[in-house]
């Protein structure tokens, strides 16, 4: 295998985007939005598009022109019964361990969510690191910089050695973009902005030993 690092991103991608936990999630970003900082509710779906958008996260579209707490925010979103939506996936857990990789989450989201992500998911001791939003700001996925701190955690300097597993398009066509070996995960058909798609997880060494 030519890979040395593998950054795997986190929500809908290392659990199922049907158990219904991203979703849960967004609203709970329109709740704070609509009672925290005083947004009308019709136009909390429009600015956070604009914002998803033009800067990543709608975190980060409220920092660049809001009066924000990010803090309250990522710990307000994240508050939820995980182990309602989560369920350990033993094969997954499988395939990780297996891989000769040096593996790392590489989130949009805090490392707070992340540990308590994977500990639902029974993978907390699978990954040498969390990259989270705090980590690489005030950049985050999708932007070129936010790539180059990853992989400075990593102690990686040559992006052609990593993997991005992601399942937003325009993530793995800017990881691809940057340099990287670019998944999109959640489907099996190509897609122009990825490398590779894998919407089966028994599929992953093969793919990245290239068969």
């Amino acid at each position: 295998m030519k890979f040395t690092t593998i950054f795997f991103d986190l929500d809908d991608t290392l659990y199922p985007a049907s158990c219904g936990l991203w979703h849960a999630i967004k609203e709970r970003m329109n709740i704070y939005m609509r009672d925290r900082m005083g947004f009308a509710p019709a136009d909390i779906p429009r600015l956070r598009e604009k914002y998803f958008l033009q800067y990543g996260t709608t975190l980060r579209g409220l920092q660049a022109n809001h009066q924000m707490d990010v803090d309250d925010f990522l710990a307000f979103v994240h508050d939820l019964p995980l182990r309602d939506y989560l369920t350990p996936d033993l094969t997954l857990r499988s395939i990780i361990a297996s891989l000769p990789t040096r593996n790392l989450i590489f989130t949009n989201a805090d490392v707070s969510h992340a540990r308590r992500v994977l500990a639902a998911l029974e993978l907390e001791n699978l990954f040498e690191a969390i990259v989270d939003v705090n980590q690489v700001s005030p950049y985050c996925k999708p932007m070129p910089e936010s790539f180059q701190i990853a992989m400075a955690v990593a102690n990686e300097t040559d992006p052609t050695r990593c993997v991005m597993i992601d399942d937003i398009h325009r993530t793995t066509r800017a990881a691809r973009d940057f340099g990287l070996y670019a998944i999109l995960y959640g489907q099996d058909a190509p897609h122009p902005d990825a490398d590779a798609s894998l919407a089966d997880w028994t599929n992953l060494p093969a793919l990245l030993n290239g068969r």
